[in-house]
């Protein structure tokens, strides 16, 4: 996990900072799909339950110890001993021992599960079946709940975030709880690729729109999970760290940033 520049954990971990979505990949080519990606250079694997195809994930993973890797427990499975035994599950499914990191996929406020399902990664982690635990798409009300409950901070929060919704407050609030921010769908699902300023700044640098868009959350110290499926996508998005942005570039594209801009599910109201 050396070859890539890598975030430090609040648990003392360094997960690196690109990563290959697997999201609506389906189980029969995640494993390809997976070796391509490490064939490429990515040493960070994301992976869920919901995303039904862990076993592609852990037969492409098959031998590679070395490649960090992220599942996430899902709505159905909330609560402390379903979070328990989802977790066996997942292992199961994905031929290993344990995982780099786990996260709670939703914080589904209308169950009131939150404090519960993280009580049980709290001693997932205890038991060696992941390594560091975490979040995705928890709020600033939802995080405090369970830290206050708990006193454990998530390693990591995974939220949406791209060029037109950039969560900048929820972002401050990890950096204040010492909280890695990690983005799902980075790329606006491939909406921002078409954006007139990403394109011109990809025209200025001389590299693809992706990869500008990626180096972007990179130069903010952001974590990002881009999902590809071809060979010339995922090598596409690696050139992120290829080369950097002018802080004028930077600012062109910060000042993308929508309220509105939300493309998937609402925390407040998913379950």
């Amino acid at each position: 996990m050396t070859d890539t520049p890598a975030l430090k954990f609040n648990d003392g971990r360094a997960i690196p900072q690109l990563g290959f979505g697997t999201y609506q990949i389906d189980n029969d080519k995640a494993a390809e799909a997976v070796r391509t990606a490490l064939d490429v250079g990515y040493r960070l694997v994301d992976t869920a339950a919901i995303y039904g195809n862990e076993e592609g994930v852990g037969e492409g993973l098959q031998g590679r110890d070395d490649i960090w890797l992220t599942t996430k427990i899902w709505n159905e499975s909330q609560g402390y001993d379903r979070a328990q035994r989802a977790m066996d599950k997942c292992l199961s499914r994905l031929g290993r021992d344990s995982v780099d990191l786990v996260l709670i996929h939703w914080p589904c406020p209308d169950k009131g599960l939150a404090v519960e399902t993280w009580k049980a990664l709290v001693d997932i982690r205890k038991s060696g079946k992941a390594k560091s635990i975490g979040v995705s798409n928890f709020r600033i009300r939802d995080l405090h709940d369970i830290i206050e409950a708990t006193g454990v901070t998530p390693a990591l929060n995974q939220i949406e975030l791209h060029p037109t919704f950039q969560q900048r407050a929820l972002r401050a609030e990890h950096e204040e709880l010492g909280i890695i921010t990690q983005s799902w769908s980075p790329l606006g699902q491939g909406k921002g690729i078409d954006n007139p300023t990403i394109a011109a700044i990809a025209n200025e640098t001389g590299r693809n729109a992706a990869a500008v868009i990626l180096r972007w959350h990179l130069q903010h110290g952001l974590c990002t999970i881009p999902k590809a499926s071809s060979r010339e996508h995922i090598a596409a998005n690696f050139e992120a760290f290829d080369f950097e942005l002018g802080a004028e570039q930077i600012a062109r594209i910060d000042a993308l940033d929508d309220a509105n801009g939300r493309i998937g599910p609402d925390p407040s109201k998913f379950s």
